[in-house]
């Protein structure tokens, strides 16, 4: 039996992206095939311990360059940016799964499932961008996907609230935009790309919205208002801007009364 905090382990220990890649797959697959364990009396590395690799140059939000999807440079440089995103998406779902100790194996398995899911999307991006001559790397990445995480390593209802209820979940109200933008430029495989991430993020914020109200039912808080507390003290402006796709929020267990106070 293999077990699936050595795997977190080894994932955040390897250097090379294609390994990493590759542990993942492995780790997923024995999961499948019901060869992990769920239990370790490994101490947790501190989260600070966990390194990214040389490339992509990481700058700040408001320095990274504004480019348009009605040129080529603008297109290789917005899926340079999902690559990113989706790369240190493969991180986050290890880290939760890695970080949150005695959960129920359902717990584990949900996450391991994303961090599979996200390699898959950045090797997706990753062939795409190989169309166009761009390397992930080759360009610059911004540097706050992974504040949330250091933010939240000491409670699991934080994470959970500000990363697959927030961060991911800003996904689902912009992607459906973007892909109809990659229609009508004709672009059908961007848009292929871009379907299949948006339908398995909506699981991956649904898996966010179960796990949270779990929590928070097992520890006492109400779901909805912890939610709200947690958007408040944690987001930069208080919360969110819209607009929200509401249809697909709820899909991925939102609230109306959620959605209500977002959008207000």
């Amino acid at each position: 039996m293999k077990n699936i905090f050595k795997f977190a382990e080894a994932f955040f220990d390897q250097e090379a992206i294609d390994q990493k890649l590759a542990l993942t797959h492995q780790a997923y697959q024995a999961c499948i095939a019901g060869e992990l364990t769920f239990i370790s009396n490994r101490p947790v590395m501190p989260i600070e311990q966990i390194t990214f690799p040389e490339r992509p140059v990481l700058l700040a939000p408001r320095q990274m360059p504004r480019r348009k999807l009605t040129t080529a440079v603008g297109v290789a440089a917005f899926f340079h940016a999902i690559a990113h995103v989706e790369f240190v998406a493969i991180y986050l779902a290890w880290d939760i799964l890695y970080r949150f100790r005695g959960m129920p194996e359902q717990f584990y398995q949900d996450w391991l499932k994303v961090a599979d899911e996200e390699a898959q999307h950045f090797e997706l991006i990753r062939i795409h961008l190989r169309t166009m001559q761009v390397e992930y790397g080759d360009l610059p990445a911004h540097s706050g996907l992974w504040d949330h995480a250091r933010d939240t390593a000491d409670d699991l209802p934080d994470r959970l609230a500000l990363v697959p209820r927030c961060m991911e979940a800003r996904g689902l109200d912009v992607t459906p935009a973007l892909i109809e933008k990659f229609r009508l430029l004709g672009d059908e495989a961007s848009v292929a790309i871009l379907t299949r991430i948006l339908t398995d993020e909506i699981g991956h914020v649904a898996l966010g919205s179960y796990w949270f109200k779990l929590v928070c039912q097992q520890r006492g808080f109400e779901a909805e208002t912890k939610y709200q507390e947690l958007i408040e003290e944690y987001y930069v402006g208080g919360k969110p801007k819209g607009p929200f796709n509401r249809a697909l929020r709820k899909t991925a267990g939102f609230s109306d009364a959620e959605i209500d106070w977002l959008e207000g």
